[in-house]
């Protein structure tokens, strides 16, 4: 009967640990289908409103203008494009090589300072399933960078548990060979 126990127990620590692992693998692997299927899944430039600004007043010198239209949400996903930008000073159209655009981030490409512009834009209003689409995308991988990094930590726990559990095993037959008289 003792033996019938021992092996049992062996049994289910080992098929815990193998079950564990597996879920964890098994898990993973339906989430990145469910985030690629809604990655792939044309929400994209549907329904996508494209907004024009005339005539916003801003500057381009020493310091980073950053237009009106860029929020947090947005400034990541957002496609901007400048469509003229005018030195109201005098009237003048501002060449694209005064100036740099990055995500709605207007910088200075030259020596030469305006104070006093005005830029006339595009940018475009993502949908509300490109948004969830995109922050689910990141917060997957981020999920799977965090779960990833504990990866070491579980397998060493699990072998330290599957160690003292033959140790357990091992002292077991150790006992039963001294009750035994010393015969395997």
């Amino acid at each position: 009967m003792f033996k019938s126990c021992q092996k049992k127990g062996q049994a289910a620590l080992i098929s815990g640990l193998v079950f564990g692992i597996a879920s964890l693998i098994v898990g993973v692997i339906i989430a990145f289908i469910v985030v690629s299927t809604l990655s792939g899944a044309n929400l994209l430039n549907q329904n996508r409103e494209t907004v024009t600004v005339l005539n916003e007043a801003g500057h381009i010198n020493q310091t980073s203008y950053t237009l009106a239209g860029v929020s947090a949400d947005r400034a990541i996903l957002s496609t901007f494009s400048i469509t003229q930008a005018i030195n109201k000073t005098d009237g003048t159209v501002l060449l694209a090589g005064n100036y740099t655009l990055t995500n709605g981030v207007v910088t200075n490409a030259t020596e030469t300072i305006y104070n006093d512009a005005a830029f006339n834009y595009t940018y475009n209003l993502y949908t509300k399933e490109e948004v969830s689409a995109d922050t689910m995308s990141s917060g997957l991988t981020e999920g799977v960078d965090n779960v990833s990094s504990k990866i070491p930590t579980v397998l060493l726990i699990a072998a330290i548990v599957l160690i003292l559990g033959i140790l357990v095993l091992l002292v077991g037959a150790w006992q039963r060979m001294r009750i035994g008289g010393g015969g395997i």
